[in-house]
């Protein structure tokens, strides 16, 4: 019943988002050799190397307490406070200068929501770039030539290491939602840790099912990029996977779904397309401009 700021690290690490494809967002192989991990969350967007040189943060609360532009104000909070101002951009990123430092991702359940993302310290930006496999049009639709010149390290523009922008974080979470406990946290607090160990590393949840298809398909809009690939036998979509980077991870599996077994037919498509219930504006949006390329395209 009470809202929750959470601080982790992983090393090594790629972590895609729930909607991506594997192998498109990552040099898997090169990955594997090299010692690193690759995992997926349950939250949507796109892929983000870390290591620890990067500060990640996850804040938990019940639906009704669940603020995005409030929780993104503890962060700014916090990098004001070691000397830098920082500003949103897009839907999920903080900046200085026009360069990121934190990519955001969001999950919400019906009676609880969470919130978490990356905070570059110190991180190896050379790191990011051999191992991310970053799409040129979403390079393009951002303006850049290049992921590292695309974000930046906070302590590039100010002296700050890890152990200062955790305890930063802590003071501006408990400035705005009130002083609390600081518990570290280990295998001990989690009952069900050996469980969820067990899925979120099993072949299924991270790399998922990646068909060839006989129709590839790609296109970036302005709230993501959307890779569609369709096993077509007969005139009839035998199945349908669809990989993406949009904050709207659980409708993207949806859109795939309500394809399977549709006639490859531009009419027939938009039909099934529609009758996708959406939770608001933005889902209904993403539903049309998908609708309305793979009519195009067919």
């Amino acid at each position: 019943g009470q809202a929750a700021l959470y601080l982790w690290q992983n090393a090594h690490t790629v972590v895609i988002g729930a909607g991506q494809n594997a192998w498109r967002e990552c040099h898997t192989d090169l990955l594997r050799r090299e010692g690193g991990h690759l995992a997926r969350r349950s939250s949507g967007g796109g892929a983000v190397y870390h290591d620890l040189g990067n500060l990640n943060f996850t804040f938990l609360a019940p639906r009704a307490d669940y603020d995005v532009a409030r929780q993104l104000d503890v962060v700014r909070r916090a990098v004001g406070a070691l000397g830098l101002r920082a500003e949103r951009s897009g839907r999920n990123d903080l900046t200085i200068g026009g360069r990121k430092f934190s990519g955001n991702a969001f999950r919400l359940s019906r009676d609880a929501a969470l919130h978490h993302g990356t905070l570059l310290v110190s991180s190896d930006m050379e790191m990011v770039a051999r191992y991310l496999n970053v799409s040129p049009d979403k390079l393009k639709a951002k303006g850049v030539e290049s992921v590292p010149s695309r974000v930046m390290n906070l302590n590039t523009m100010a002296d700050i290491d890890v152990e200062q922008m955790a305890g930063a974080m802590i003071d501006a979470f408990w400035a705005e939602y009130g002083r609390g406990p600081v518990s570290p946290v280990g295998e001990a607090e989690f009952a069900d840790l050996p469980g969820l160990i067990e899925r979120y590393q099993s072949w299924d949840w991270v790399y998922g099912s990646s068909p060839q298809g006989d129709v590839q398909l790609e296109r970036r809009f302005p709230w993501g990029g959307v890779n569609c690939r369709l096993q077509v036998n007969g005139g009839w979509i035998e199945s349908a996977a669809l990989y993406s980077d949009a904050m709207e991870a659980l409708l993207i599996p949806r859109i795939a779904s309500s394809l399977a077994q549709c006639r490859y037919d531009a009419a027939e498509i938009s039909g099934r397309l529609a009758g996708l219930i959406c939770d608001d504006s933005q889902e209904a949006d993403i539903v049309a401009d998908i609708s309305g390329w793979l009519g195009q395209a067919i």
